[in-house]
């Protein structure tokens, strides 16, 4: 696999939704369109951005296989499949179509809270089971749980474990993950404000919400930091520091 596909800007695409809560699927194709000609270099499906955590397992289906009839890019796809109930996740990746899938993103274990051994049992069973490579998924302020420097670069030895989207905002852990991960693993920021900070010090992109909204832009500057030209990217990023908290006032 070309591990560059997941180089600059993958889009956390949201999910589109009605009033009555249904989904808003002629909103989902505008939106598709709309990322697609602002450049950016992946999509990401029912990510927790996309209302993973709400969304049925009929919608998540009919989300995939309508994100996939309309790429019309080809751009790579990053499905989100993940959990806490180990054997009902790794149920849904048996009973998932992956024609058009590139890699899976899955998130830590939440609320249960298991400790190093758990962790790496429960993504280990998945990379076993995944017909697609998986990219890990830290957000310790939503899972209650934080994937440490340590868990992670053991993790990144199974050969179906190919990266990991860091929104811990913890600079050293990250550092540290650098410093004693795999070669061709894969350091991505999951979160908009420090992405171009976890560039500087070995990551290679970004999975973005902000790139719903401003795809264009926000690619140009994270394809800056990868040139190294972070004068041009540090004079966006106060930019993007005045959007981003208006993401996040519903969640």
């Amino acid at each position: 696999m070309n591990l560059t596909q997941f180089h600059g800007t993958g889009v956390a695409l949201v999910t589109p939704m009605h009033p009555d809560g249904s989904i808003d699927y002629p909103g989902l194709e505008r939106l598709l369109q709309h990322v697609t000609e602002g450049g950016v270099n992946y999509l990401v499906v029912q990510g927790t951005t996309g209302e993973s955590a709400t969304t049925t397992k009929a919608e998540k289906k009919q989300l995939l296989q309508f994100v996939k009839d309309r790429n019309s890019a080809n751009l790579p796809i990053v499905y989100g499949v993940g959990g806490n109930n180990t054997p009902e996740v790794l149920q849904y990746l048996e009973e998932t179509d992956f024609e058009g899938v590139d890699a899976v993103l899955s998130v830590c274990p939440y609320y249960n809270k298991p400790g190093k051994r758990g962790v790496i049992a429960h993504f280990t069973a998945l990379a076993d089971a995944s017909p697609v490579p998986i990219i890990l998924y830290n957000i310790p302020g939503r899972t209650g749980i934080n994937l440490s420097s340590e868990t992670t670069v053991a993790l990144a030895q199974h050969p179906n474990i190919i990266g990991i989207k860091e929104a811990s905002c913890i600079i050293e852990q990250c550092m540290e993950i650098y410093r004693d991960m795999p070669e061709d693993f894969l350091l991505i920021s999951g979160d908009d404000v420090q992405a171009v900070p976890l560039i500087a010090i070995g990551g290679v992109g970004v999975m973005s919400v902000i790139a719903n909204a401003v795809p264009g832009r926000f690619s140009r500057m994270i394809q800056s930091s990868l040139n190294g030209d972070f004068a041009t990217a540090r004079g966006e990023l106060g930019h993007f520091l005045g959007i981003d908290p208006y993401l996040y006032e519903e969640g």
